[in-house]
């Protein structure tokens, strides 16, 4: 089962926990309602972290049907790979929100 690997120590300069990499990381995804909003962040994550497991993606629908988040769980090797996951997914145009 993937598991949050924290350490024991907090960032000197921000006083938050730091992650401890590789670990399992959950990235929502909100956009609009689409089709092409699962897929597209499917692809966007195999290419920055591998084969995605897909027990580890869930969808939701809002209940108005407007938007739709796809949280996929990858497995994150550092901040330099998250910033580029979520600046591509920003630049799709089909995303709305990346948590």
């Amino acid at each position: 089962m993937n598991k949050f690997t924290f350490t024991e120590s907090t960032d000197a300069e921000s006083g938050e926990p730091r992650l401890e990499f590789p670990c399992a990381y959950p990235i929502k995804v909100i956009g609009v309602g689409n089709q092409n909003l699962r897929q597209c962040v499917i692809d966007i994550m195999r290419v920055h972290a591998g084969d995605i497991d897909e027990t580890q993606i869930t969808e939701r629908e809002s209940s108005e049907g407007r938007f739709v988040s796809v949280t996929v769980v990858i497995t994150a090797t550092g901040k330099p790979q998250l910033d580029t996951i979520f600046t591509e997914l920003k630049a799709t145009g089909l995303v709305k929100m990346v948590l």
